[in-house]
C-alpha cells in the first residue's frame, strides 16, 4: 500500500470545507460555463506536458529507490500518449451536452400539480487513488462537468505528478472564472489521512477509491460518507462445450489490451469437464506465446504437468498481471455458482453458441455486466456514444457498472402546483 498512513491532519478538514463552499456556487453554474472550464483544464494540461513529465520522472526515480512494485510503476509511468489521451477525454467532456437539468417525468403524479425529476450534482466528491496521475485530471473533468467539486488524494508515489497536474487543473478553473475550491489536492505526505478525509460526511457526498483491492477495502472500512467502490481484474470466462476456441483466445487477449490498467482483464477461465484436451493445449500454447502465465486447478495440473498450480486463495483475488488460471466445472450451473462466489463481480463472460445458455448465464451471474461472445475490454473513452468512464463499480448501492457522468449525479423530485388547494 502506497497511500499515506492514518494520521490526524487539519488539511483534509480545511480542503473539504473549501470544496463544500465552492460546491454551493458551482451547483448553480450554467452548463456552458462548466463546459468551458473543462476545455480550459484540457488546454492547461496540454501547456503543462513538459512539467508533468518532468515531475513524473522524479516520482519514478523515487519509487524505484523505495522498491515500489513493478505493477505500481507501470500505473505511475506517464507517457506523452497517456497525457494526450487525457486531454482528448477532457476535450470530449467539454463538448458533450450538459448532463444536469435534464427533466424527466416522475413515476407518480399528484392531483392539481405536475411532478418531474431533474439530475442534480452530488456536491463534493473525494477521489482516492494509487498511482495513475492522469486519473486525477479525468476525475476532475467528470466532476466539473456535473457541477461537483473534487478533492484529490493520491498516493505518495505520485506526489510530484499529482501536484503539477492539480496546479494545471486549478489554473484552468481560474481561467474559466469558476469559484476557488472546485478542485482541491491533499498533498501533505505525513499528515494527510484517508480516514480524516472520508469521515467528513458533513461536507463530503461521495468517495471513490481507485486502485488495488486493499485500498478500496481500506476506504470502505473507514468512510462515514457514501463510497462508490471500483473494481479491477479477477473477471471470469466460462467456456461452454459448444464455444469457439478462437473466440476464447481472442476474448482473453483483447481483455488485457487496455493500458495501463486492464480493468476488465479475464484472469480466470472455467472449462466444461468434457472439453477436448487438444483444444486446451492449443489455447495454452497460444497464450504462452503472447506472454501469459498459465495456471490450473489440482485436476488440470495432475493431467497436464506443464501447468502451475493455482492455490485456493487465488480464485477470489485479482492477479493484475498477464496470468490466467483454468478450472474444470461440471456444468453451466456450476460455473455460475463458482463465479458468483469468487468473481470480483463487475464483468464476467461466456463463450457459447447456445442462446439458452447465454440467457441463463447473463441473468444468473451476479455481476454488474455480462459479456456473451464479446470481449469485456474496458475503454475510458469509447468511440461510440456519449460515455466517458472513470472505472467500473461492482456494488449494488449508489451506482453499478460503468462510472460515468450520470454516476456523479443525484435525482431531485420537483412538484409544481397550480395554486389550487
Amino acid at each position: 500500500m502506497t497511500v499515506d498512513a492514518f494520521d490526524d491532519s487539519p488539511e483534509a478538514i480545511s480542503s473539504t470545507k473549501r470544496a463544500y463552499a465552492a460546491s454551493l456556487k458551482l451547483g448553480i453554474t450554467k452548463g456552458t460555463d462548466r463546459s468551458r472550464a473543462v476545455l480550459a483544464m484540457a488546454e492547461a494540461i496540454k501547456r503543462s506536458f513538459d512539467d508533468i513529465l518532468e515531475a513524473n520522472t522524479l516520482d519514478l526515480e523515487a519509487s524505484r529507490e523505495m522498491a515500489i512494485p513493478d505493477l505500481i510503476l507501470d500505473w505511475l509511468k506517464l507517457t506523452p500518449k497517456r497525457l494526450e489521451a487525457t486531454v482528448e477525454i477532457l476535450q470530449r467532456l467539454g463538448e458533450l451536452s450538459d448532463p444536469l437539468r435534464r427533466v424527466r417525468s416522475a413515476d407518480y403524479q399528484l392531483e392539481d400539480s405536475q411532478t418531474y425529476t431533474q439530475l442534480m450534482p452530488l456536491g463534493v466528491i473525494a477521489f482516492i487513488y494509487e498511482a495513475f496521475p492522469e486519473l486525477g485530471a479525468i476525475a476532475a473533468g467528470l466532476c466539473i462537468k456535473t457541477g461537483n467539486c473534487l478533492i484529490l488524494k493520491g498516493g505518495t508515489e505520485a506526489s510530484h505528478s499529482n501536484a503539477v497536474i492539480a496546479d494545471a487543473l486549478q489554473a484552468g478553473i481560474a481561467d474559466a472564472g469558476l469559484p476557488l475550491g472546485c478542485i482541491e489536492l491533499i498533498q501533505t505526505e505525513h499528515g494527510a489521512s484517508i480516514r480524516d478525509l472520508v469521515s467528513q460526511d458533513n461536507y463530503l457526498n461521495l468517495v471513490i477509491p481507485y486502485g488495488r483491492a486493499s485500498l478500496v477495502q481500506q476506504v470502505v472500512r473507514q468512510s462515514t460518507a457514501p463510497v462508490l467502490r471500483s473494481a479491477m481484474g479477477n473477471c471470469y470466462l466460462y467456456w461452454s462445450l459448444n464455444g469457439s476456441l478462437e473466440m476464447v483466445r481472442w476474448m482473453i487477449v483483447d481483455s488485457h489490451c487496455s493500458q495501463p490498467d486492464p480493468v476488465n482483464a479475464i484472469e480466470k477461465v472455467l472449462i466444461h469437464r468434457q472439453a477436448m484436451p487438444s483444444s486446451l493445449i492449443t489455447l495454452w500454447n497460444s497464450l504462452q506465446e503472447k506472454g501469459f502465465e498459465i495456471r490450473g486447478d489440482t485436476e488440470l495440473v495432475e493431467a497436464f504437468g506443464q501447468l502451475q498450480l493455482a492455490k485456493d486463495g487465488e480464485w477470489g483475488s485479482a492477479y493484475l498481471t498477464k496470468t490466467i488460471a483454468f478450472k474444470l466445472v461440471d456444468s453451466l450451473e456450476a460455473a455460475i455458482a463458482w463465479i458468483n462466489q469468487y468473481s470480483s463481480g463487475h464483468a464476467d463472460c461466456i463463450v457459447t453458441e447456445s442462446y439458452q445458455e447465454s440467457r441463463q448465464f447473463a441473468l444468473g451471474v451476479n455481476s454488474a455486466s455480462s459479456y456473451i461472445n464479446a470481449s469485456p475490454r474496458f475503454t475510458r473513452n469509447p468511440a461510440r456514444g456519449d460515455g466517458v468512464f472513470l472505472g467500473m463499480s461492482n456494488q449494488k448501492g449508489h451506482r453499478r457498472g460503468f462510472i460515468s457522468l450520470e454516476s456523479l449525479t443525484t435525482v431531485k423530485h420537483i412538484v409544481q402546483g397550480n395554486g389550487r388547494f
